[in-house]
């Protein structure tokens, strides 16, 4: 269901009701972030060479997951022309992954890197981001009031942007069931979707979910056809 849009247009419009610490952020369709008064786009959790990963392994996976992963960020770049891009760790699927990128997914990777700021944040699939794709590294980053991080801390202070989680929501109603990715966000933080093809997502339900929010009082921004605010009381567990 998910689409790509050529501009911000309307149902991403009133999507901005969407804040953190009073600061007005757009979950986009695709599951990027975008914080317009900085002009800044935040990905969560690419999970790039996933695919050769578990290769590695024997467990045959398609192996596009790389390209199809750039080719989604690479529109969502190219629409909204942001000055900083932060990627909140987990960017490869492990610490090697950088190694096995093909040269046509290495020279879009580097035109990506080259068209903004972008920095790296540290995640536990990859402790040490690459230094040779571009953009610079660092274990978390702090803008004004935000804080962007890989893991989201329990009892962190209003402000946090994370990932690691790969939320997903499920709703329930007319005899019709429907899993999303989802962003999921109280006001204090923002746990982002996993952005990557194959990186598939953990239900908001969950227990580990429970130490970064109140019981239900949270809202799910559903990914789809559009990005739908479903407020947390309405979610079914898997």
């Amino acid at each position: 269901m998910q689409r790509t849009a050529t501009a911000l247009d309307t149902t991403e419009a009133a999507a901005a009701g969407l804040s953190v610490a009073s600061v007005p952020l757009i979950p986009l369709v695709e599951g990027a972030l975008w914080w317009p008064d900085e002009r800044t786009l935040v990905v969560a959790d690419l999970h790039l060479e996933k695919g050769s990963s578990f290769a590695r392994r024997g467990q045959m996976l398609p192996p596009y997951d790389t390209m199809a992963t750039l080719k989604r960020l690479a529109a969502v770049i190219a629409r909204v022309k942001p000055a900083r891009i932060i990627a909140l760790g987990d960017s490869f699927h492990d610490p090697s992954g950088d190694q096995r990128l093909n040269e046509a997914d290495r020279a879009t990777l580097r035109s990506l890197t080259a068209s903004a700021e972008w920095i790296w944040i540290a995640g536990n699939h990859d402790p040490e981001p690459p230094r040779e794709l571009g953009g610079w590294a660092t274990s978390e980053l702090s803008v004004g009031p935000l804080v962007f991080r890989h893991e989201p801390l329990a009892g962190a202070r209003p402000g946090e942007i994370a990932g690691h989680l790969h939320p997903a929501a499920r709703l329930v109603g007319r005899g019709r069931s429907i899993r999303r990715r989802c962003f999921a966000a109280d006001g204090n933080r923002l746990v982002m979707p996993a952005f990557g093809a194959l990186a598939g997502g953990l239900n908001v339900l969950d227990t580990a979910f429970r130490p970064l929010f109140d019981g239900h009082a949270f809202h799910a921004w559903m990914l789809g056809d559009a990005v739908h605010a479903i407020a947390g009381r309405r979610l079914a567990g898997d």
